[in-house]
């Protein structure tokens, strides 16, 4: 996306250049430092990428919640990537607004997650505030008490049923939960909603 001076777009720019969108695809292919079987694409959180001028790129990426300590190094990794792609000079910006959700991982994302052995995060009607509630960690999936969205029971990424119960609302990472299938008998992490 093609940007005047003081990112006011200008009124010829259209879509990206040919050049940005290659270079969006170099910074998307980047693995989330997290969960390196996700691409920063696949993940969601990469947004824009800005030809500033001849060797000057501007990224936007959006954090998965504020605080992640990941953007750093996706940060990193990003303004690597393109310095071995020809950018001298790169800068990458947080941006905070739209906030990243769930609902931006990709399809293909949420089936690479699955393929993983973490259960990707659920889609459904449920909209607004992310609820947190109170009360035992130790539940059984979907339960109306603990669960009160109108999501449906999280599904065990190994053999598929939905017979699964919550053992911690917290997992290797912030953005994970983990879970116990009941069927097979094995735990697995559980990509939250937000």
């Amino acid at each position: 996306m093609v940007r005047a001076a003081g990112g006011a777009r200008s009124p010829a720019a259209g879509a990206d250049t040919a050049l940005e969108e290659r270079l969006r695809l170099v910074a998307g292919a980047v693995p989330d430092p997290e969960l390196p079987v996700l691409t920063l694409t696949e993940l969601g959180v990469l947004r824009a990428v800005r030809l500033l001028g001849p060797g000057r790129v501007e990224v936007d990426l959006t954090p998965t919640y504020t605080g992640c300590p990941a953007v750093e190094v996706m940060a990193a990794d990003i303004e690597r990537a393109l310095h071995e792609h020809g950018v001298p000079e790169v800068t990458v910006r947080s941006v905070l607004a739209p906030a990243w959700s769930t609902d931006d991982i990709t399809d293909e994302g949420r089936r690479k997650l699955a393929a993983f052995g973490i259960a990707p995060p659920r889609t459904g009607p449920a909209t607004g505030p992310v609820t947190v509630p109170l009360g035992p960690t130790h539940t059984r999936s979907a339960h109306p008490r603990t669960d009160p969205t109108d999501l449906p029971p999280v599904a065990c990424p190994l053999c598929g049923s939905t017979d699964t119960e919550l053992l911690s609302r917290f997992s290797s990472t912030a953005c994970k939960a983990l879970r116990r299938c009941r069927a097979c008998a094995e735990p697995f992490d559980h990509f939250k909603e937000l």
